[in-house]
Protein backbone atom coordinates (compact mmCIF):
# COMPACT_ATOMS: atom_id res chain seq x y z
CA UNK A 1 0.00 0.00 0.00
CA UNK A 2 3.04 2.46 1.20
CA UNK A 3 4.82 1.93 -2.27
CA UNK A 4 1.28 2.17 -4.32
CA UNK A 5 0.98 5.66 -2.36
CA UNK A 6 4.01 6.84 -3.36
CA UNK A 7 3.79 5.60 -7.22
CA UNK A 8 0.38 7.41 -7.35
CA UNK A 9 1.79 11.13 -5.83
CA UNK A 10 5.04 10.56 -8.25
CA UNK A 11 2.79 10.09 -11.23
CA UNK A 12 0.64 13.15 -10.10
CA UNK A 13 4.21 14.82 -9.67
CA UNK A 14 4.75 13.74 -13.08
CA UNK A 15 1.80 14.71 -14.58
CA UNK A 16 1.30 17.74 -13.52
CA UNK A 17 5.35 19.08 -14.28
CA UNK A 18 4.82 17.46 -18.11
CA UNK A 19 1.18 19.32 -18.37
CA UNK A 20 2.75 22.86 -17.65
CA UNK A 21 6.55 22.82 -19.22
CA UNK A 22 5.18 21.38 -22.74
CA UNK A 23 1.75 23.14 -22.44
CA UNK A 24 1.48 25.76 -25.38
CA UNK A 25 -0.46 28.33 -22.17
CA UNK A 26 2.30 30.70 -21.22
CA UNK A 27 0.25 32.95 -18.84
CA UNK A 28 1.24 32.80 -15.76
CA UNK A 29 -1.51 32.45 -12.89
CA UNK A 30 -0.82 33.94 -10.01
CA UNK A 31 1.89 36.25 -10.61
CA UNK A 32 2.33 38.21 -7.77
CA UNK A 33 1.90 35.01 -5.17
CA UNK A 34 5.48 34.25 -4.19
CA UNK A 35 6.35 37.74 -3.31
CA UNK A 36 3.60 38.30 -0.09
CA UNK A 37 5.46 38.08 3.21
CA UNK A 38 2.90 35.86 4.42
CA UNK A 39 0.84 33.09 3.20
CA UNK A 40 -1.62 30.38 4.82
CA UNK A 41 -3.06 27.45 3.88
CA UNK A 42 -3.65 24.01 4.76
CA UNK A 43 -2.98 20.08 3.99
CA UNK A 44 -4.70 17.04 3.60
CA UNK A 45 -2.81 13.26 3.24
CA UNK A 46 -1.50 10.02 3.95
CA UNK A 47 1.21 8.63 6.01
CA UNK A 48 3.46 5.20 6.91
CA UNK A 49 5.17 5.20 9.94
CA UNK A 50 7.42 2.05 10.78
CA UNK A 51 9.93 1.94 13.49
CA UNK A 52 13.84 1.33 13.61
CA UNK A 53 14.17 -1.23 16.24
CA UNK A 54 17.48 -1.18 17.99
CA UNK A 55 18.43 -4.54 20.41
CA UNK A 56 20.59 -5.33 23.67
CA UNK A 57 23.31 -7.35 21.68
CA UNK A 58 24.79 -8.52 24.98
CA UNK A 59 21.49 -10.35 25.91
CA UNK A 60 22.22 -13.05 23.39
CA UNK A 61 19.78 -12.01 20.77
CA UNK A 62 16.81 -13.81 21.79
CA UNK A 63 14.61 -12.18 20.85
CA UNK A 64 15.53 -10.28 17.69
CA UNK A 65 12.97 -11.41 15.28
CA UNK A 66 9.93 -8.21 15.87
CA UNK A 67 8.66 -7.89 12.69
CA UNK A 68 6.80 -4.24 11.94
CA UNK A 69 3.56 -4.06 10.17
CA UNK A 70 3.17 -0.27 8.87
CA UNK A 71 -0.61 0.97 7.70
CA UNK A 72 -1.50 3.69 6.36
CA UNK A 73 -2.78 6.82 8.36
CA UNK A 74 -4.30 10.25 7.70
CA UNK A 75 -2.99 13.71 8.15
CA UNK A 76 -4.67 16.97 8.07
CA UNK A 77 -3.36 19.95 9.21
CA UNK A 78 -2.40 24.19 8.27
CA UNK A 79 0.57 26.33 6.98
CA UNK A 80 2.23 29.36 7.24
CA UNK A 81 5.09 30.33 5.08
CA UNK A 82 7.36 33.51 5.44
CA UNK A 83 9.50 34.56 2.75
CA UNK A 84 12.75 34.84 3.44
CA UNK A 85 14.41 35.68 0.19
CA UNK A 86 12.96 35.15 -3.60
CA UNK A 87 14.35 31.48 -3.00
CA UNK A 88 14.26 30.72 0.24
CA UNK A 89 10.76 30.18 2.97
CA UNK A 90 10.25 28.97 6.29
CA UNK A 91 7.71 26.89 7.10
CA UNK A 92 5.39 26.08 10.22
CA UNK A 93 2.79 22.94 9.23
CA UNK A 94 1.12 21.54 12.60
CA UNK A 95 -0.86 19.11 11.67
CA UNK A 96 -2.81 15.86 13.27
CA UNK A 97 -1.50 12.43 12.21
CA UNK A 98 -3.28 9.47 12.72
CA UNK A 99 -1.45 5.69 12.12
CA UNK A 100 -0.70 2.45 13.55
CA UNK A 101 1.87 -0.17 13.20
CA UNK A 102 1.01 -3.81 14.65
CA UNK A 103 4.81 -5.30 16.06
CA UNK A 104 4.89 -9.19 15.89
CA UNK A 105 7.02 -11.18 18.39
CA UNK A 106 7.65 -14.42 16.30
CA UNK A 107 9.26 -16.08 19.69
CA UNK A 108 6.37 -15.90 21.40
CA UNK A 109 4.40 -18.52 21.02
CA UNK A 110 0.82 -17.51 21.76
CA UNK A 111 -0.35 -15.85 19.13
CA UNK A 112 -2.62 -13.34 21.15
CA UNK A 113 0.74 -12.22 23.73
CA UNK A 114 3.10 -12.01 19.86
CA UNK A 115 0.90 -9.28 18.45
CA UNK A 116 0.86 -5.61 19.60
CA UNK A 117 -1.00 -2.77 18.38
CA UNK A 118 0.30 0.71 18.43
CA UNK A 119 -1.79 3.23 17.49
CA UNK A 120 -0.79 6.90 17.85
CA UNK A 121 -2.94 9.89 17.26
CA UNK A 122 0.31 12.96 16.75
CA UNK A 123 0.15 16.56 16.86
CA UNK A 124 2.64 17.29 14.52
CA UNK A 125 4.63 20.71 14.57
CA UNK A 126 7.42 20.70 12.07
CA UNK A 127 9.82 23.60 11.21
CA UNK A 128 11.04 23.47 7.58
CA UNK A 129 13.19 25.71 5.04
CA UNK A 130 12.02 25.37 1.41
CA UNK A 131 14.41 25.77 -0.82
CA UNK A 132 12.75 26.58 -4.67
CA UNK A 133 14.16 26.95 -8.24
CA UNK A 134 13.46 29.70 -10.39
CA UNK A 135 9.47 29.72 -11.32
CA UNK A 136 9.20 28.29 -14.71
CA UNK A 137 5.63 29.01 -16.49
CA UNK A 138 3.08 27.58 -13.94
CA UNK A 139 5.18 25.19 -11.32
CA UNK A 140 8.30 25.74 -9.53
CA UNK A 141 9.94 22.78 -7.76
CA UNK A 142 11.51 22.81 -4.26
CA UNK A 143 13.42 20.66 -1.51
CA UNK A 144 12.64 21.09 2.16
CA UNK A 145 14.18 19.96 5.47
CA UNK A 146 13.93 20.67 8.75
CA UNK A 147 13.14 19.14 12.55
CA UNK A 148 10.09 18.61 13.97
CA UNK A 149 8.95 17.64 17.29
CA UNK A 150 5.51 15.50 17.77
CA UNK A 151 3.07 15.07 20.76
CA UNK A 152 1.76 11.39 20.70
CA UNK A 153 -2.08 11.95 22.29
CA UNK A 154 -2.61 8.00 22.32
CA UNK A 155 0.75 7.41 24.16
CA UNK A 156 0.30 5.11 27.27
CA UNK A 157 3.59 5.92 28.92
CA UNK A 158 2.27 6.42 32.31
CA UNK A 159 0.46 3.38 32.14
CA UNK A 160 1.02 1.22 34.67
CA UNK A 161 -0.15 -1.99 32.70
CA UNK A 162 2.61 -2.89 30.55
CA UNK A 163 3.11 -6.04 28.04
CA UNK A 164 2.35 -8.28 30.46
CA UNK A 165 -1.69 -6.56 30.13
CA UNK A 166 -1.60 -6.35 26.63
CA UNK A 167 0.15 -2.50 26.60
CA UNK A 168 2.87 -1.85 24.50
CA UNK A 169 4.22 1.76 25.71
CA UNK A 170 5.91 4.51 23.85
CA UNK A 171 6.68 7.87 25.06
CA UNK A 172 4.51 11.06 24.44
CA UNK A 173 6.92 13.69 22.67
CA UNK A 174 9.18 12.68 20.05
CA UNK A 175 11.82 14.64 17.81
CA UNK A 176 12.55 14.30 14.36
CA UNK A 177 14.41 15.76 11.46
CA UNK A 178 12.97 15.83 7.86
CA UNK A 179 13.63 15.64 4.26
CA UNK A 180 11.66 15.74 1.27
CA UNK A 181 10.78 17.29 -2.36
CA UNK A 182 7.61 18.81 -4.41
CA UNK A 183 6.24 21.03 -6.57
CA UNK A 184 3.81 24.52 -6.51
CA UNK A 185 1.15 24.72 -9.89
CA UNK A 186 0.02 27.74 -9.76
CA UNK A 187 -3.44 27.23 -10.80
CA UNK A 188 -6.17 30.14 -11.54
CA UNK A 189 -7.57 30.26 -8.17
CA UNK A 190 -5.02 28.79 -5.88
CA UNK A 191 -1.63 27.09 -5.59
CA UNK A 192 -2.01 23.43 -5.06
CA UNK A 193 1.54 21.76 -3.70
CA UNK A 194 2.22 18.33 -3.48
CA UNK A 195 5.05 16.96 -1.47
CA UNK A 196 6.39 14.16 -0.48
CA UNK A 197 8.92 13.94 2.81
CA UNK A 198 10.32 11.17 5.07
CA UNK A 199 10.57 11.94 8.63
CA UNK A 200 12.92 10.10 11.05
CA UNK A 201 12.93 9.98 15.00
CA UNK A 202 16.07 10.80 17.16
CA UNK A 203 14.89 10.44 20.08
CA UNK A 204 14.02 6.84 21.60
CA UNK A 205 10.24 6.10 22.10
CA UNK A 206 10.66 2.64 24.30
CA UNK A 207 9.05 2.37 27.60
CA UNK A 208 10.41 -1.10 28.58
CA UNK A 209 8.06 -3.06 30.64
CA UNK A 210 8.09 -3.06 34.30
CA UNK A 211 9.76 -6.97 34.70
CA UNK A 212 13.42 -6.44 33.47
CA UNK A 213 13.38 -9.95 32.30
CA UNK A 214 10.34 -9.41 29.62
CA UNK A 215 9.70 -11.22 26.56
CA UNK A 216 8.94 -8.21 24.80
CA UNK A 217 11.22 -5.53 25.93
CA UNK A 218 14.03 -6.91 27.84
CA UNK A 219 15.96 -7.04 24.68
CA UNK A 220 15.24 -3.93 22.96
CA UNK A 221 17.17 -0.87 23.68
CA UNK A 222 15.63 0.98 21.59
CA UNK A 223 12.58 1.86 18.70
CA UNK A 224 12.67 5.29 16.74
CA UNK A 225 9.65 6.16 14.88
CA UNK A 226 10.12 6.49 10.75
CA UNK A 227 7.54 7.58 8.48
CA UNK A 228 6.84 8.79 4.63
CA UNK A 229 4.64 11.81 4.42
CA UNK A 230 2.73 12.33 1.36
CA UNK A 231 0.52 15.80 1.63
CA UNK A 232 -1.81 17.98 -0.99
CA UNK A 233 -1.37 21.78 -0.10
CA UNK A 234 -4.01 24.33 -0.70
CA UNK A 235 -2.96 27.92 -0.47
Amino acid sequence: MKKLIILLALGLLTQSVQAQLFSSERLSNLETFDAKFLTWGYFLGFNSYDFKIEYNDELGNTNTDVIVEPTTGFNVGLIGDMRISKYINLRLEPGLYFTQRNLIFPRIGDEIAALREVKSTYIHLPLLLKFSTKRLNNWKPFVVGGVSTSLNLSSNEKNPEDNSLGQFRTTRITNYFELGFGVDIYLYFFKFTPTIRGVFATSNELVPDNNPLSQWTSNLSAINSRGVFINFTFQ
